[in-house]
């Protein structure tokens, strides 16, 4: 390595007069665990200082820490749409480069003609969002979603309004909110990121409650590292609720955890629960229901609202949890391995066919593989990349695993079972 140009504070690099050159092994040590917590990373070749800079990374802070001591080209250009101008930021944070005999990236990365396919898919134009696809969704969603509720307020509580205004609700306006936020909080609806986030705001904190900003820094650790424990959000409900993966149902046990036979007994016991205290509170208590006959006509109407609005966020939450937990949860969850983007994303995901259905049920996340690998391309584009994508897997040996969207309900719950077995295994013979 070339000798340092002088002496530099913690976290605030200086921009050497001629670039300071680094190894692999050098760069792997400064990961943010080890003496002074400095986080380095590589961007196509070049060495950056992140560890003052990820407390106020737009993206979130824990986001960027995750790739501290590895490469994170792939990474970068998955999340940034304008690169010129964020590598305009950058310039300050660059304190080197790979020394010319040090490979481009890890040895153990393998699948490095990723970054010729996503060239041709740029030059394709599949990373462009069709303005005219997206506005129908943001159109009959909001027409459906204010149609269920003046169904409610004009018709009063009868049964028949009641359960139309909820059907609507439910199945199509809440839930493709849901997802047309998601699209929103991706950067895939517009070309310009400001628009996405603007209208992100509107849909999912005033429409749904929610900060956007608590969404996206979630959502964003997700897709840099799928089930990738402490590093994937996704798996905080591991060991608490839900024993997940072998490796880390297996370490339950040598850790010992208090409460372990929880493990077993949450994934058949907490969704049943759940369910039936909603409904018990919301349908089967007649006295409840059948008292608001005393209550004047404004009152009840407001009270149904009341009981519409529990009722629509608890099956879409149910609805949303089994979808986005379908491609994920049965795969391979372990710690960071610190793969290529490619085998990083394909070991955590899978896919659900294609169908009319499917596309609308799961808001096209029946493509869960090629979200992932292109967390920017609009969704409508999904179906054309795939082949792409599959013949790319084929080529290195890597499963490109689709499924029956039956076949990937049932797979959450065979993975939990097997995860308890494990659990289970280490418990009689540790």
């Amino acid at each position: 390595m070339a000798p340092q140009t002088g002496p530099r504070e913690k976290g605030t690099p200086s921009i050497p007069a001629f670039p300071q050159l680094f190894t692999w092994e050098e760069i792997r040590i400064h990961n943010g665990r080890g003496q002074g917590r400095e986080q380095w990373l590589v961007i196509d070749r070049k060495v950056y200082d992140v560890s003052e800079f990820s407390k106020r990374h737009p993206g979130g802070s824990r986001v960027i820490s995750h790739y501290a001591g590895q490469d994170a080209t792939d990474a970068f250009v998955a999340f940034h749409q304008d690169k010129s101008l964020v590598k305009k930021y950058m310039k300050p944070l660059l304190i080197g480069e790979l020394a010319p005999d040090q490979p481009s990236f890890e040895s153990n990365k393998k699948v490095s003609d990723f970054r010729e396919l996503r060239c041709n898919i740029e030059k394709m134009g599949l990373l462009r969002p069709n303005y005219f696809f997206f506005s129908l969704i943001f159109l009959h969603l909001l027409v459906l979603d204010a149609a269920s509720w003046l169904m409610v307020w004009y018709f009063g509580i009868s049964l028949v309004p009641f359960v139309f205004s909820f059907l609507s609700d439910v199945f199509v306006s809440q839930i493709q909110m849901g997802w047309f936020q998601h699209d929103l909080g991706h950067c895939s609806v517009f070309r310009k990121p400001r628009w996405n986030r603007l209208l992100q705001i509107v849909m999912i904190n005033v429409l749904k409650g929610m900060p956007a900003s608590w969404w996206n820094h979630l959502h964003n650790q997700h897709h840099a590292k799928p089930n990738c424990f402490r590093k994937d959000p996704d798996l905080n409900m591991h060991p608490l609720l839900f024993s997940l993966g072998k490796t880390l149902s297996v370490e339950v046990w040598k850790r010992r955890l208090n409460d372990r036979k929880l493990e077993l007994l949450a994934p058949l016991a907490l969704v049943p629960f759940f369910q039936l205290s909603i409904f018990y509170f919301a349908i089967k208590r007649k006295k409840w229901l059948v008292s608001t006959a005393s209550l004047s006509g404004k009152l009840q109407k407001c009270y149904c609202i009341h009981l519409h609005l529990l009722l629509v966020r608890y099956l879409e939450s149910t609805w949303f949890i089994w979808v986005s937990q379908m491609n994920h949860i049965p795969m391979d969850i372990d710690y960071d391995k610190n793969e290529d983007w490619v085998s990083t994303q394909l070991h955590a995901t899978c896919n659900v066919n294609q169908s009319v259905f499917n596309d609308w049920f799961t808001g096209h996340l029946n493509f869960q593989i090629e979200h992932h690998l292109f967390p920017t391309m609009p969704r409508h584009n999904y179906w054309k990349v795939a082949p792409l994508v599959k013949s790319l897997c084929d080529k290195h040996g890597i499963e490109y695993k689709s499924k029956t969207l039956l076949r990937a309900f049932v797979d959450i719950l065979h993975s939990l079972k097997d995860s308890g077995e494990h659990w289970l295994e280490a418990y009689v013979h540790g």
